[in-house]
This record gives structure tokens, C-alpha cells and sequence, in this order.
């Protein structure tokens, strides 16, 4: 099982119980997650390059369990120059867009040369998705993914909110390399089941914003799902095991 949207520390806004990487992998371990792509929230929040490296330091201590999303910082000039660097090292998965945060529009010009390292690097790219903000909006999103049909774009929480679930589901139905990723409380068990049935299961990746909520809730809203087999087999890791290829290691696979 892959988790697709982690998280490792804290956050300003609000309290996060437990913000190590440590509690995150003995969680997995206890659920059956094999392996969770993160992005540090000091990336997120503050400090894009510092960030990145603390994921990075945190894939290197638990190597085939915490992938990265490298956090990319649309108003940093040699951003693309540092990230194409850091995308050969170990673990990292992609490209993680925050625009809200960054306060960037997806589709801003200033992403462009960070979508045109993703394209050469033949990475996808993991956005916060969020229906009607003037910056992250699924129809943004489905844009950027039509102007860079090689990159696979992630629409981070499908778009968020409840009334925004169903329109996300239809615009991945329509671009074949947008994809929805489900972690969030307001996306329940039968909202998952609504986007496998409109966008197919083969465009929807489980993730569960750990450390922001527990992973426990996440895995459960699939598990207890009324999807078959197969689609939920897809869910759970097989679409994420596809667009990572390469780049996706797990604890098995390492050599003791």
C-alpha cells in the first residue's frame, strides 16, 4: 500500500500531536502502509530549500519507507536549478505544489520552468487542490495538465470541498494525466466511491495528510469502501506504484 500525500512536521496554525517521521513509519508498519511520500511542512510553510532537505534527511533514515515530494517555490529565480539537483537523490518521488500557501495561481508563468523539470525529469507532481480558490482550483489544475500533457498532475484532496468532488471527478474523466488523490475529512467512503465510478479507478491514488490526520481514518475509508478488488487494489498503491516506476522503493526492496 502507497500512501501518496504525508506529511512531517509542524505547522503554526494548529497543533500537530505527532509531527516525527519515526511515529509516522511505526504507524504504517502496525497498518500495513508499506510506504508514504511526504513533503516537510518547514517547506510548505516557510522555507521551500530548508524544508526539502529535512525530507530528504528523513528518506535517508527510513529508506523504502518515507518517499519526498520535493516542495517547489514558484518566486525562488534558480529553484528549478536546485530541485533538478535534489531530484536525483534517493527516495524523491516529484514535485510537490502548494499555491495556496505560496499565495502563486497554478497557472501562473512563474510555475512554468518547475512544470518544464518535472516533464524532463519524468516525475509527477502532487498539488493542493482546493475547489473554488482563486490559486488551486481543480480547473486550474486540469489547465496545467493540458499544458504539460507528459507530467502527471495529483489534485491534492480532489478539490476539498464536498461540492467540488464531483466536478474534479469529471474534469480527470477528461484529461488523461490528471489524477485525484482522496486524503481529507470531508472525502467520505461513498465520495470515494463516486470518483471511482465517474473518473475510473485507475485515476484516483490513496493518500492520508499524515501527520495532519491519522493514517488509521484514511486506510479505513478505502478498506470499508464498496469497491471491488481490483479497483480498490488500484487505489491503495497500484496507480501510484505506476506513475512512480522507477522512483518508488520500498523497504523490501532494500539490501540489508
Amino acid at each position: 500500500m502507497i500512501d501518496a500525500h504525508g506529511h512531517v512536521g509542524g505547522w503554526a496554525d494548529f497543533f500537530v500531536p505527532e509531527p516525527g517521521a519515526a511515529w509516522l513509519v511505526d504507524v504504517n508498519t502496525e497498518i500495513g502502509i508499506d510506504v508514504v511520500g511526504v513533503s516537510h511542512l518547514v517547506a510548505v510553510g516557510r522555507d521551500p530549500a530548508a524544508g526539502n532537505e529535512l525530507a530528504l534527511a528523513e528518506a535517508e533514515r527510513h529508506p523504502g519507507r518515507i518517499g519526498v515530494w520535493l516542495v517547489a517555490d514558484p518566486y525562488r529565480p534558480d529553484a528549478a536549478a536546485l530541485l533538478r539537483e535534489q531530484l536525483d537523490r534517493p527516495g524523491v518521488w516529484g514535485l510537490k505544489l502548494h499555491p495556496d500557501t505560496h499565495e502563486c495561481a497554478v497557472i501562473d508563468p512563474r510555475y512554468e520552468p518547475l512544470l518544464e523539470l518535472a516533464a524532463a525529469a519524468g516525475v509527477p507532481v502532487l498539488s493542493h487542490g482546493q475547489t473554488r480558490s482563486p490559486y488551486s482550483d481543480p480547473g486550474d489544475l486540469a489547465e496545467l495538465a493540458r499544458r504539460h500533457p507528459a507530467v502527471p498532475v495529483l489534485v491534492g484532496h480532489a478539490g476539498l470541498w464536498q461540492d467540488g468532488f464531483d466536478r474534479a471527478a469529471r474534469l480527470s474523466a477528461a484529461q488523461p494525466n490528471l489524477y485525484l488523490e482522496i486524503c481529507g475529512s470531508r472525502l467520505t467512503t461513498r465520495w470515494l466511491e463516486r470518483l471511482v465510478a465517474v473518473a475510473g479507478a485507475d485515476r484516483v491514488l490513496f493518500g492520508t495528510d499524515a501527520c495532519f490526520l491519522d493514517p488509521r481514518l484514511g486506510l479505513g475509508k478505502v478498506r470499508f469502501a464498496r469497491l471491488s478488488d481490483e479497483d480498490r487494489a488500484l487505489v491503495l498503491g497500484g496507480n501510484a506504484a505506476r506513475l512512480l516506476g522507477r522512483r518508488l522503493i520500498l523497504a523490501s526492496q532494500e539490501t540489508p
